[in-house]
């Protein structure tokens, strides 16, 4: 989506450029012509317009941290050699000077003929308004994904009247699927499709218009006639859409009865249920909506002897999907704003359904935004690490690199704000503006320096390591591959009890609390710092003790149970996605939920931040079935970027048998599994197969080899398809 390289790799590449220029005419002739823009701006830009959409009972709720702007003026330059005069179209966001060998065209051409030749093409173009972005189609020339954009030329002319350029910061340019003319970026919409209510009751003052589940979209209004006003209150659940006084979102609408008979209102809400009131002198024949969504396919499977699980995997996939927008966002009703911690396991949870990269590259993009950096991403201390996790995870499952080539740049400055606001320990702990969130949980201590906090930063410095070493920065490597060991050892010595063999939680002015907590303990097991025999220690002290505080947000309930799955515990964990997943479906639940706590009963699910609704039905981290299962069950993850290498260890948790579908950049990877047999299907890359049987498994292809007790693999070849016999432990 978007690309940029140091300003040494762009040297390097600008010779090449120049050297063979007859390859590079065939490479940008092969590709079709696409808008272009500064990489990040369009993301940054969209991000601003849709999260100032949060209303509150009409009143708009902007978000709590700072905007950033595109860059108003850029310029973007490609080199081309045209074997023939080429006739090339023009479209711009924004009035442009066009330059053709350093020298000026005038006016603002739609069109203009290149001579045969090699030919340098230069675009400035200024936008205030939304973003600079070109369209450029010809023959042998088209705006694309090679070409270079800068937002300072420093471009001047000598006295000689020659056109002089040096020092300027040249990178790849942005883009993603607008690919016609008149598909404009700054246009960009989501798809829509029409829905019918399931449902219509009449209320004392009105009509209760019920569409069957959770949704997301525009209603409409047919048969519409009349002058006066008409009032909706919306509803994730019928108890809010039913009390006007104190539902989350409303809109008040007035027709002058010049309106059209068929009416759809310009704002998308989420909801349920939607109550309408009207005025005696409005009338209306019925109601329905637009479903508004980001047109994905769900190429992630999961299917299994258990029904409820298989409704909790479809209902975990419908979340995920009105939570994946613009960009990922949290809740659909409440907030409808990027959060970092929500849109990390996002990208999890994607990598396991959609697999769609580009929806992961604007949300990152949207969440940095642009130099300086004054505050945390989000203002939350962790949600800035887990912007940088997320990144290295990114990689490791498309196996792009162009995103951290372009990108470090702003990797690195978020780094050094985060290192820069240690304590004297070396650890962080909140300054003033900081919030430390961790977790929504009653009475969970977030002051001083907190053990978690300290986690995430040392898996930060790992991710800024390995993307030191793709972005070719030697230096900046050793330097963060040295933090990150410093603050591992430093972790294990203040936090590490070795008495009790478990993670403290906090210590406040030098002075160790004598509290234990789940989440760094939880966090150690899968960033796999732990050795085998601290894994065994928290499993029974921490994660399978019911006297530690206890998790109630789907959000670290997600951790919780991935740990528990790392350790093997996947018959447990089945049972307690039944009990929280399935407790929440027999609420009645649609889509899945903010929190939710089984000591509560009725109306008190819908409470939340003291507001008798506040509470989001539809939350992106209620979809963590998805990466779970996936990942656990089905068993399959890469071990180097791009699926290069990958394992499947299947687990059936006690399943009778399971199947489905595991997506990678090559293809999907196919399996059916029950305690007899197992049945896969690869993609390209080599993969390892471990299977865990009573008796030597056979196979109808390759050699597969005893590892330990019972304990046995295979590696799996390149599109192939595997048919293994053996008997389920």
């Amino acid at each position: 989506m978007c690309h940029k390289v140091s300003i040494s790799v762009f040297k390097i590449y600008f010779g090449i450029l120049f050297l063979f220029s007859t390859s590079l005419f065939a490479q940008t002739n092969s590709k079709e012509a696409t808008w272009i823009w500064y990489p990040g701006d369009f993301e940054i830009w969209l991000s601003n317009k849709m999260q100032v959409r949060r209303t509150e009972r009409e009143a708009v709720f902007p978000p709590l941290w700072k905007y950033y702007s595109p860059y108003a003026l850029v310029t973007f330059q490609t080199e081309v050699d045209f074997p023939e005069a080429d006739d090339i179209k023009i479209v711009s966001e924004g009035p442009f000077q066009l330059l053709v060998d350093g020298k000026q065209i005038y006016g603002q051409p739609k069109s203009i003929t290149i001579p045969k030749g090699k030919h340098k093409i230069s675009l400035k173009v200024y936008n205030q308004e939304v973003l600079p972005a070109i369209f450029i189609d010809g023959k042998y020339i088209k705006s694309n994904e090679d070409w270079m954009v800068t937002n300072e030329d420093k471009l001047w002319i000598d006295e000689a009247g020659k056109a002089q350029q040096s020092g300027t910061p040249w990178v790849f340019v942005g883009s993603w699927n607008f690919n016609t003319p008149n598909n404009k970026p700054s246009e960009f919409k989501l798809e829509t499709e029409p829905w019918a209510a399931k449902g219509a009751e009449k209320t004392e003052n009105g009509e209760l218009i019920d569409f069957g589940k959770e949704t997301f979209g525009y209603i409409k209004i047919h048969g519409l006639k009349g002058k006066g006003k008409l009032a909706l209150y919306y509803g994730e659940s019928k108890e809010e859409a039913l009390d006007t006084a104190k539902c989350e979102t409303l809109d008040h609408l007035y027709f002058d009865g010049n309106q059209s008979k068929t009416y759809t209102h310009n704002g998308s809400k989420a909801f349920r249920y939607v109550q309408v009131q009207k005025e005696a002198s409005v009338q209306y024949d019925s109601i329905s909506m637009l479903y508004e969504y980001l047109p994905l396919e769900y190429r992630g499977a999961f299917k299994s002897s258990d029904k409820l699980l298989n409704e909790i995997w479809d209902v975990s996939a419908y979340t995920m999907h009105l939570t994946t927008r613009e960009f990922f966002i949290d809740g659909i009703k409440r907030d409808r704003w990027v959060w970092s911690g929500d849109a990390y396991q996002s990208y999890l949870m994607n990598y396991y359904l959609f697999f769609d990269s580009a929806s992961v590259e604007r949300t990152l993009l949207a969440l940095r935004g642009k130099e300086p950096v004054t505050a945390h991403v989000n203002t939350i201390m962790d949600y800035s690490l887990y912007w940088f996790v997320g990144i290295y995870d990114y990689y490791l499952y498309t196996g792009d690199t162009k995103f951290i080539e372009t990108f470090y740049p702003r990797m690195k400055t978020l780094m050094e704000y985060c290192l820069g606001r240690r304590n004297k320990n070396g650890f962080l702990e909140p300054l003033e503006g900081d919030w430390v969130f961790i977790d929504w949980a009653d009475g969970l201590p977030k002051t001083g320096e907190v053990s978690f906090e300290q986690m995430l930063l040392a898996r930060s410095l790992e991710a800024m390591a390995i993307s030191a070493k793709i972005a070719d920065e030697t230096a900046d490597e050793k330097q963060y591959q040295k933090l990150a060991q410093d603050l591992k050892e430093q972790l294990f010595e203040v936090f590490w009890d070795q008495d009790k063999n478990v993670m403290k939680h906090q210590r406040i002015d030098g002075e160790m609390q004598d509290i234990v907590t789940r989440y760094a303990n939880m966090f150690g097991i899968f960033f796999n710092y732990f050795d085998e025999e601290q894994k065994q220690s928290v499993k029974n002290k921490v994660l399978l003790n019911d006297d530690i505080l206890e998790i109630t947000t789907p959000y670290m309930r997600f951790y919780e149970l991935e740990a528990l799955c790392a350790l093997g515990e996947q018959e447990f964990v089945l049972d307690e996605i039944r009990d929280y997943w399935g407790g929440m479906l027999k609420e009645g639940a649609t889509s899945f939920w903010e929190k939710y706590d089984p000591k509560q009963t009725g109306e008190e699910h819908l409470t939340m931040y003291g507001r008798p609704y506040g509470k989001s039905l539809c939350h992106a981290w209620g979809a963590s079935p998805i990466y779970l299962f996936g990942k656990y069950y089905l068993g399959v993850q890469p071990i180097t970027a791009g699926y290069e290498t990958y394992t499947i260890e299947p687990n059936l948790g006690g399943l009778k048998w399971m199947e489905g579908k595991v997506p990678t950049p090559k293809g999907n990877i196919e399996l059916y599994i029950s305690s007899k047999e197992m049945n896969i299907k690869t993609i390209s890359g080599e993969g390892t197969l471990i299977i865990h049987s009573k008796s030597r498994p056979k196979t109808n292809l390759g050699a597969i080899m005893q590892v330990d007790k019972n304990k046995y693999q295979l590696v799996l070849e390149a599109n192939k398809e595997y048919q293994i016999q053996y008997k389920a432990l």
